[in-house]
């Protein structure tokens, strides 16, 4: 049984690797996307969690060829936000919303109340499966993510801008480091994969402390530079 199939969804958008390998799992599934719903930061500038610039989230959704949707918000009033935005999309017809959380429970706890609090269903393609076999599938399929966050006194900021790869899923498990990143090791952007229409080309500027996360500012390279 795929009860998503033929369904108008929403993902949930981070922009990394597992919110990417979530929604393409809901589109092999036969899923409709509608839209990629990002939160953001109160100044509107870059996402809450993975600090993306909007041009590298704009150029991303314009890759994918999916409307982006940004909402900026604090941590205190993000459920109330989020539950507001994914509240017009009931309205507009979308019936799931696709998460790519493996296997927090608080974080499947809190879709599911949220989700069902608006009558959406929730969809979680990723949960519960061995971590080093999403990582696997994700290079498998042609992904290509860089590592743009890492977590301070957990990963050496020398990972930041690197491209997301065994070799440096090798490093991480030797430092004793569970390379997946479900605990918030470190965070991604994925510029190019299977349901990408093209690349999306980033470069790296400064290094930003904050939040306990060191974090790569990078911006988009486009077609006249």
């Amino acid at each position: 049984m795929n009860p998503i199939k033929g369904k108008p969804f929403f993902c949930s958008w981070s922009g990394g690797k597992d919110s990417c390998l979530a929604l393409y799992l809901a589109i092999q599934n036969g899923a409709i996307p509608k839209a990629l719903l990002t939160m953001l930061r109160e100044d509107g500038k870059t996402s809450r969690s993975h600090g993306l610039p909007i041009s590298v989230l704009q150029q991303q959704a314009l890759a994918l060829g999916i409307p982006l949707v940004m909402r900026k918000s604090s941590w205190e009033n993000y459920e109330r936000h989020f539950t507001d935005t994914i509240s017009e999309f009931r309205k507009e017809g979308i019936e799931y919303g696709v998460f790519g959380d493996i296997d927090l429970e608080a974080h499947l706890e809190w879709v599911e109340r949220v989700c069902s609090s608006v009558k959406i269903q929730s969809y979680e393609p990723l949960w519960k499966k061995p971590r080093r076999d999403l990582l696997d599938k994700f290079f498998q399929l042609g992904f290509m993510a860089t590592i743009i966050a890492v977590k301070q006194g957990t990963l050496d900021s020398g990972f930041l801008g690197r491209t997301l790869n065994d070799e440096v899923i090798t490093e991480m498990e030797n430092a004793g480091i569970d390379a997946s990143g479900e605990e918030g090791e470190y965070h991604t952007v994925v510029t190019n994969g299977p349901i990408f229409h093209h690349e999306v080309v980033i470069k790296p500027r400064e290094h930003i402390l904050r939040e306990g996360y060191r974090f790569l500012d990078i911006s988009v390279i486009s077609k006249d530079d």
